[in-house]
């Protein structure tokens, strides 16, 4: 069996404590981190290291950046940045590749204040990541395209849908984009498994430094290829993370692939 979680951490350095917290108790094979908020020298592989885990990085001062990390040994990078804008700079997007699964780590944009030109922003990213998505499914390769998509797909992935109509992550545009990727062949695993259930990776911060249950939403999520689609055993939510002390706003979500080890 092997793990692929995935991890918004909201500032891997200010979490630090409760990322290697559950690095520990995981048991992950293969973890996508997003949302880093440091630069490349400030990424903190010792500690991770000091776990059991390998790490590349994508890293941007106080913004973005994104990781794949995998037990016992470095991920082989296979890509830097998502194609199709040779102007975008921002750190959104790393692939590599572990015991023969392709691992896509994503942090898409999240488009708010919507409309105005960081929802169009959001949008063409969007467009960006479809179109090469396609790509990787032509390679056909067994592979995982995981992260924050800042997209809430249905109403079932709201606690209260209508307190979010008027955010990006719930506009129709939004939507319909990730609903293009699944009839694109993604297959979203977590839905696979808990094809009913109101399942949530986010949940707002309270002024006290808790967290609003009310707030839950799922836009953290594991697309697998085809191939891989027969082989989701289980997937889920480490729901219990986001009550930790000084947790990210973001709880990880995982799927358990079977088959032949190593991938």
């Amino acid at each position: 069996m092997t793990r692929v979680a995935t991890f918004n951490v909201n500032g891997v350095n200010g979490r630090l404590p409760v990322l290697l917290k559950w690095l520990s108790e995981t048991g992950a094979d293969i973890v996508c981190l997003q949302e880093l908020k440091t630069s490349d020298e400030k990424f903190p592989e010792k500690a991770i290291e000091a776990v059991g885990y390998g790490a590349i990085w994508h890293g941007q001062k106080s913004y973005n950046g994104v990781a794949i990390l995998a037990r016992g040994q470095v991920p082989l990078e296979r890509r830097r940045g998502l194609p199709g804008d040779p102007d975008d700079t921002h750190s959104r997007y790393l692939e590599a590749e572990v015991d023969g699964l392709v691992v896509g780590c994503l942090y898409l944009p999240n488009g708010n204040p919507a409309p105005g030109p960081k929802f169009e922003y959001k949008l063409r990213w969007f467009d960006r990541l479809i179109a090469y998505g396609q790509l990787l499914l032509e390679e056909n390769v067994p592979t995982v395209l995981c992260g924050d998509y800042n997209v809430v797909p249905t109403e079932i992935d709201a606690v209260v849908p209508h307190r979010w109509v008027g955010d990006a992550v719930y506009f129709p545009e939004t939507r319909k984009a990730y609903a293009d990727m699944l009839a694109g062949g993604w297959v979203d695993a977590v839905r696979t498994i808990h094809p009913e259930k109101g399942i949530y990776t986010y949940w707002n911060f309270t002024y006290r430094g808790g967290y609003d249950r009310s707030s839950g939403l799922r836009m953290d999520h594991l697309l697998v290829s085809p191939s891989l689609s027969g082989r989701i055993h289980s997937a889920g939510v480490d729901v219990e993370v986001r009550g930790w002390e000084k947790p990210s706003d973001h709880a990880p979500a995982w799927v358990d692939l079977s088959g032949r080890e190593p991938l």
